[in-house]
């Protein structure tokens, strides 16, 4: 089965200048789910301040397609991939646990 990603914005930071609630800094969260097992990562993002920047989005106005948008541009496709292979690692090993080796007793200690 294919696993399915969603991003979401967890937090925005803003300065005051350029413009008013000039966002700079995105936190976020890639999810994934196979229809069984769900995997996450979180993320950190920053935004270059750009004094006159053509595309200034109102902070009122902004959705979180657009701030999502912002985030993938930042992190070009292979970022995006390698998020992406990171949460499906995690899925795998929820779906297939790695062997892991157990502590055993001695076999001279009673």
């Amino acid at each position: 089965m294919s696993t399915t990603y969603t991003w979401t914005v967890k937090a925005l930071y803003t300065l005051q200048s350029p413009q008013p609630n000039y966002v700079v800094n995105c936190i976020w969260e890639l999810t994934g789910t196979d229809g069984t097992h769900t995997a996450s990562i979180d993320g950190n993002t920053q935004f270059a301040i750009e004094q006159t920047d053509p595309n200034f989005v109102p902070y009122a106005q902004l959705t979180q397609a657009t701030v999502i948008g912002w985030v993938q541009a930042a992190l070009g496709a292979q970022g995006i991939a390698n998020f992406e292979a990171n949460v499906q690692g995690q899925i795998n090993s929820l779906a297939n646990p790695p062997v892991s080796p157990a502590q055993t007793a001695l076999p001279w200690s009673s």
